[in-house]
């Protein structure tokens, strides 16, 4: 359960976030200390799954063969047969714009070389390459747990953005994904909070609430 702090942070960020027509997100940004970045294995690559959901629906594509796509239709938002990726790769600024337009992507295993051959420029500097998944497989439940699914990837910056939830969800909700995220980020820092500078919780166009980090 996350801290009274935690929660008190949430309710005062969305207290002051301006009334707007559309759902925003809530997020966090963290600024670590201590730390050099510029060595790989100092970097945060990090999915957390969030307790509590994103509060909002996110975009999953598979790619697959037929009996893939019978499966994946109603559970993924985009299926991408076999024999359109390379057609993908000939046609970059509408295929840059369907991977910005997704989340995550799933593949089915025999498919990722041929994904990675095609796509890889596109998909990994955006950190989109896609998760395998055996042949013939139900991608239901990743899919359902990629839906609650946050990722972090400092590269060599110290500050880092993460979200945590959204506007329509009680403080409490976002309070105790704000907990996991920094629980799983506080596991892989070297020395722990102390590796972290400052955090602080806000929504999309609201003010900068800051987070008490024990």
């Amino acid at each position: 359960m996350a801290s009274e702090n935690i929660i008190k942070a949430v309710e005062e960020a969305l207290k002051k976030a301006p009334e707007r027509k559309f759902l925003e997100s809530v997020e966090i940004s963290v600024n670590l200390k201590d730390i050099d970045l510029t060595v790989p294995k100092n970097r945060l690559t990090e999915e957390i799954m969030l307790p509590k959901g994103r509060g909002k629906e996110l975009k999953i594509a598979v790619f697959g063969g037929p009996e893939m796509k019978a499966k994946a239709e109603g559970v993924a938002d985009r299926f991408i047969a076999a024999d359109e990726i390379e057609e993908l790769a000939e046609e970059k600024a509408n295929t840059k714009k369907m991977v910005n337009d997704m989340d995550f992507f799933i593949a089915e295993a025999p498919l990722m070389a041929v994904v990675g051959k095609n796509l890889g420029i596109i998909l990994g500097p955006r950190g989109k390459m896609p998760r395998p998944l055996p042949p013939g497989a139900d991608p239901s439940a990743i899919i359902k747990n990629l839906k609650r699914t946050v990722k972090i990837r400092t590269k060599d910056r110290r500050t880092f953005h993460v979200a945590v939830g959204s506007t329509s969800m009680p403080a409490e909700d976002i309070a105790a994904n704000i907990d996991a995220v920094l629980t799983r980020v506080k596991s892989k820092l070297e020395r722990g909070a102390m590796n972290i500078h400052s955090a602080y919780v806000k929504t999309t166009m609201g003010p900068p609430i800051r987070l008490e980090v024990r």
